[in-house]
């Protein structure tokens, strides 16, 4: 009979009170992480996991974000690594010689999916400069300029290899592109100077942007380092930081250059350029999407 009394009971409710009981067992969903919209990768220089992992900043990134523990660099000296950052293979480039690479790249993916990318590099002559040095610039951190697709259309060159003091403007702008690449220059990166040096400087340039919602909204930061020393195993300090990975969370899985590259490929859906980067480990599950 008890179970006759409670649907008499359920049926003698008026709609108001049915619909005002349904209210209250209502709980509102946690609002889900936004998606990534737009990838920032900042590249540090030759130092090894264990130093830069006593710097603080580094350390406050990955307090709040999510550490890649078992992430390598590909070899030695730096230029190599940025090439397979951005193209997936290391093309045979063995040294920091200014090189010419009639090959597909990351900015050929992304503007075939009509995506936007931007290398911002510190003390850029601009123009499509290819001087090899500037003061504290270098053009073998820059890996675009090593591309033939783009040295040799002006146009294409000076709309996306940009000198970094356009990065707060595009902010302001609200045009930050899907992409970018910023290559601090051989001070600010540690490589003349030292990793607690590139530290505070880090700490300078984007401490504040990392609190200013025109900058980091469905943004992924993600903070590496070209390669380790050559006493070391070439293990590199990487942090992934934002709202689309998890705070404090940390991933054993072997990860490298090809792997960072893979990630961008997945985030923006551009395909893979066919070479090591396509096979290669991703952070997908790491990151909401």
């Amino acid at each position: 009979m008890r179970p006759i009394f409670a649907l008499t009971v359920c049926l003698l409710l008026a709609p108001a009170a049915l619909a005002s009981r349904q209210r209250a067992v209502r709980h509102p969903a946690a609002a889900p992480p936004p998606a990534v919209s737009h990838v920032f990768v900042v590249i540090l220089e030759n130092t090894d996991a264990a130093a830069a992992l006593e710097q603080p900043f580094i350390g406050r990134l990955i307090s709040e974000g999510t550490w890649l523990r078992n992430y390598y660099a590909l070899m030695h000296p730096s230029q190599p690594n940025y090439i397979a950052l951005t193209a997936g293979s290391l093309y045979g480039v063995n040294n920091d010689n200014p090189i010419t690479l009639k090959v597909q790249h990351l900015g050929d993916l992304l503007e075939n999916r009509g995506l936007s990318w931007k290398a911002y590099a510190e003390d850029y002559p601009g123009n499509c400069s290819l001087v090899v040095e500037s003061g504290e610039y270098v053009r073998r951190h820059v890996p675009f300029l090593s591309y033939d697709n783009i040295q040799k259309n002006r146009a294409r060159c000076n709309a996306h290899i940009v000198n970094a003091s356009e990065l707060d403007a595009d902010i302001a702008a609200g045009t930050l592109p899907s992409f970018s690449l910023f290559v601090p220059n051989n001070r600010n990166n540690g490589h003349d100077t030292s990793v607690a040096f590139a530290d505070q400087w880090l700490e300078n340039r984007f401490g504040s942007l990392l609190q200013d919602a025109r900058f980091t909204r469905d943004l992924l930061f993600v903070l590496t380092f070209d390669e380790g020393t050559k006493n070391g195993d070439n293990r590199v300090a990487t942090v992934l930081w934002g709202r689309a990975v998890k705070a404090g969370a940390i991933s054993d899985f072997y990860f490298d250059h090809y792997s960072l590259l893979h990630t961008i490929e997945k985030i923006f859906g551009t395909g893979s350029l066919g070479q090591h980067d396509q096979n290669a480990s991703t952070m997908m599950d790491l990151i909401a999407h």
